[in-house]
């Protein structure tokens, strides 16, 4: 398994440092030839979603990396990332996003939360975070909410944060991307029936 960590800004090296922890070999995304490579999965880091955007499509990655989402590849946006993923961005996730929703950086906590499918007491650090605003298709599943607030959601093979699970001593939301790797990649290995 191989995983490209988008690193054109934000919080992608702390990503990267938790795949290889986990035995997972992962590389940066900084140019149309890094994104070339063979790759089982996308991570989208936290960071600044104007500016990730502006690069995304100044370097000539937007739409290779659209239309690889669109096709199936599995994808973990985490804060920024989420916004990409979001209506008006990438728009590949059926959802809207409010962005900073907690305000700007003293407005960051930490706390921790239930995620459906992978547990209770997830730690989640929240840093001008988003939250979904709406979702708005039965395909984009709620995994958690923080006081009312959608903070988590997966549609499909997209996989989707408002919180920085990065920044944590938890690998539980990046097992959880990786099982979606997993099934994805056993998908693509199957015999055409």
């Amino acid at each position: 398994m191989r995983i490209a960590v988008l690193a054109l800004q934000g919080a992608f090296i702390e990503h990267i440092q938790l795949l290889q922890s986990m035995g997972v070999e992962a590389f940066e995304v900084r140019q149309l030839a890094d994104w070339q490579q063979p790759h089982d999965g996308l991570i989208l880091p936290g960071g600044e979603s104007t500016v990730q955007m502006r690069l995304l499509r100044s370097l000539g990655l937007l739409e290779p990396i659209r239309q690889a989402i669109s096709g199936g590849l599995p994808v973990f946006g985490t804060c920024a990332g989420m916004i990409l993923l979001s209506r008006g961005y990438l728009d590949t996730m059926q959802a809207q996003v409010l962005r900073n929703a907690y305000g700007r950086q003293l407005g960051s906590f930490h706390t921790v939360g239930k995620v459906e499918g992978i547990g209770n007491d997830i730690p989640m650090t929240f840093i001008r975070a988003p939250y979904f605003d709406s979702l708005l298709s039965s395909d984009c599943q709620p995994l958690a909410t923080i006081d009312g607030h959608v903070v988590a959601a997966q549609q499909g093979h997209q996989l989707a944060t408002a919180f920085h699970p990065e920044l944590d001593n938890d690998a539980r939301m990046h097992q959880y991307f990786l099982q979606i790797v997993l099934s994805h990649c056993s998908q693509d290995s199957s015999p055409a029936s």
